[in-house]
């Protein structure tokens, strides 16, 4: 296996003495089911990382669910409190994070302070797989402490 330097989700959880695995795969996949795929977890455990944001806001918000799902962008809204949501491009996304599309990671984003949502459906595992904020790397960690170090808000917002 290739060695990978440490990344600032790996140095934050170490912070945290959270305790995590890392998984690597081929950096050129971008799609969150061929993920799961690549690194040998079921893909109701690997959570897509989405930017997305209502036409007025001032800042948009990171929206987790698992990669065989799909975001209902109504759902979203109305536990944002706001009339529509859309989801931004991947080049506005990539721009407001500064993190590449397949390597959006809401560890590598916690110092700026984003709005997380999480889809209720993580309550049921006990671990779950995110990106590490690099294409190519993901970890996986106790759910549990995930939503409690990051602070997401747990919403119903992910169609099969």
């Amino acid at each position: 296996m290739a060695k990978i330097k440490k990344l600032n989700s790996m140095r934050l959880l170490d912070a945290q003495s959270i305790r995590y695995e890392v998984h690597l795969y081929d950096k050129s996949i971008r799609d969150a089911r061929q993920v799961a795929d690549a690194v040998g977890v079921d893909a109701d455990e690997v959570f897509k990382t989405l930017v997305a944001a209502a036409p007025a806001a001032k800042k948009p918000v990171l929206v987790m669910l698992p990669a065989n799902t799909t975001l209902n962008l109504k759902r979203l809204a109305k536990a944002a409190g706001a009339k529509k949501m859309a989801l931004a491009a991947h080049a506005e996304a990539e721009t407001l994070t500064g993190l590449q599309v397949g390597g959006i990671s809401a560890l590598a984003l916690r110092q700026n302070k984003w709005t997380i949502y999480l889809d209720r459906r993580a309550e049921a595992l006990d671990n779950i797989v995110i990106s590490a904020g690099q294409r190519g790397v993901q970890l996986r960690l106790e759910t549990g402490a995930l939503i409690a170090m990051l602070g997401c808000k747990l919403v119903d917002v992910a169609d099969a």
